[in-house]
C-alpha cells in the first residue's frame, strides 16, 4: 500500500473457494476464485489419519491449511470464503469433523460456509452433476450412492473386511485365493495366478505373514487385481473373478439408483483402469439390472466434484440434497 493511502475497500478483496479431496491415498487441494477460471492445485501423500474418534480433524487441517494459504496466493485471492472438504469414511467416521472443522476452517483460514462431504457424494457430483442417477465408486474399496435429488442413498462402503464387493481389494484377495488353491491342489485354483502372486509376493507359504500385519492390507490385496485383470484374458478363473465382480458392482448400482425416470449411471475410481476384461461383463451386467438407465462417461473426478459443489456454494445455492451424514452444510458467523 502506498504512503497516505486507506484501507483497501470490501469490494475489492478477491474471494476464494477451498476444495479437499480425502482419501485413502493422500489428499488433493484445489482453491479457485468464482466466475475467473483462476484456479491452482497441489496434493499431499500422506492419508488423513483416524482413531476412535473417527476421522482427524486436527491431522486433516495440518496437511490443509499451508496448502490452502499458497494456492491461495497462486490464484490471487486475499480470502478464502468458502470451503467443500469430501473425505472417506465421512458417513461412518465423520462425527469429530462435523464437530470441529467448520471452525478450524474459520480460525486458520477465515471460511465462513463450510460443506463436508462423504466421499461419494464428491465422486457423484464430479461424474454426474447435479442429474439424478447413480456412481460407482472403484478403486481399492467400492461404494455405490445414487439420489432422485431429493434424497442420497448408498450401498456398500463396508470395507475390505465387510463388504467393498467388486473393488479392488475383493478382486485381489479372490486372485490370490484362486492361487493358493492351486498351490494346495484344490478345485478352482489357477496357476496363471499362482505365477502372478509368487512373482508379486513370494513365496506362497509365506503369503499370510506377508498380507495379514499389515495396516494398508486392503491396498496390498487391492495391488494383485492388475494381475486378475492381466490374466482374465487366458485364464477362466480370472475372467470368473471379474465376471463376479460386475455383477456384484451392479447389484450395488441397482440398489440406489432412481427407479423411475431416465437415470445415467457412471463410473469412477482407478479400478476400472483394469479396462475391457471388468468394463465388458460390467456393462452386460448394467443392462440386466438396469435397464431403464444410461450408462454416460463420468465428467470428472471427485475433487472437479468438490470444486462443483463450492462454486455452488459461492453463487448461494446447492442443487444436491444436504443430509448430516453425507452432505453437511454450516455457516460461520463472523463474530
Amino acid at each position: 500500500m502506498a504512503d497516505g493511502a486507506g484501507p483497501v475497500p470490501a469490494s475489492a478483496v478477491t474471494s476464494a473457494f477451498l476444495a479437499v479431496d480425502s482419501g485413502g491415498s493422500g489428499i488433493r487441494v484445489a482453491v479457485g476464485v468464482p466466475g475467473t477460471g483462476r484456479t491452482a492445485e497441489a496434493a499431499a501423500r500422506e492419508p488423513v489419519r483416524t482413531s476412535e474418534r473417527g476421522i482427524d480433524p486436527g491431522h486433516l487441517m495440518a496437511q490443509v491449511a499451508p496448502l490452502a494459504r499458497t494456492l491461495a496466493a497462486e490464484a490471487g485471492a486475499d480470502r478464502i470464503a468458502w470451503a467443500v472438504v469430501g473425505a472417506a469414511g465421512f458417513a461412518s467416521l465423520g462425527d469429530a469433523l462435523r464437530a470441529e472443522l467448520p471452525g478450524a476452517l474459520a480460525r486458520e483460514l477465515g471460511v465462513r460456509t463450510v460443506a463436508l462431504a462423504a466421499d461419494a457424494v464428491t465422486a457423484y457430483v464430479g461424474a454426474l452433476g447435479p442429474r439424478p442417477g447413480a456412481v460407482l465408486a472403484a478403486g481399492t474399496g467400492l461404494i455405490a450412492v445414487g439420489t432422485d435429488l431429493t434424497t442420497w442413498r448408498r450401498a456398500d462402503g463396508w470395507g475390505h473386511l465387510l463388504g467393498d464387493c467388486g473393488g479392488g481389494a475383493w478382486i485381489g484377495r479372490a486372485g490370490l485365493e484362486a492361487a493358493l488353491r492351486a498351490h494346495d491342489g484344490r478345485d478352482g485354483g489357477s496357476g496363471a495366478l499362482l505365477e502372478c502372486a509368487v512373482e508379486r509376493f513370494g513365496p506362497m507359504a509365506g503369503l499370510p505373514a506377508r498380507i495379514y500385519p499389515r495396516t494398508d492390507r486392503a491396498a496390498a490385496l487391492a495391488s494383485f487385481a492388475p494381475a486378475v485383470g492381466e490374466c482374465a484374458a487366458h485364464d477362466p478363473v480370472a475372467a470368473g473373478i471379474l465376471r463376479a465382480a460386475a455383477r456384484h458392482l451392479a447389484e450395488s448400482a441397482a440398489a440406489v439408483c432412481p427407479a423411475d425416470g431416465e437415470p445415467e449411471v457412471a463410473l469412477t475410481g482407478g479400478l476400472f483402469k483394469l479396462g475391457e476384461p471388468l468394463l465388458a461383463p460390467l456393462r452386460e451386467e448394467l443392462a440386466k439390472q438396469l435397464p431403464h438407465a444410461t450408462s454416460v462417461p463420468a465428467e470428472g473426478d471427485p475433487l472437479h466434484g468438490a470444486v462443483r459443489l463450492a462454486t455452488d456454494l459461492a453463487a448461494g445455492r446447492c442443487d444436491v440434497p444436504v443430509a448430516p451424514a453425507m452432505l453437511h452444510v454450516v455457516t460461520i458467523s463472523a463474530d
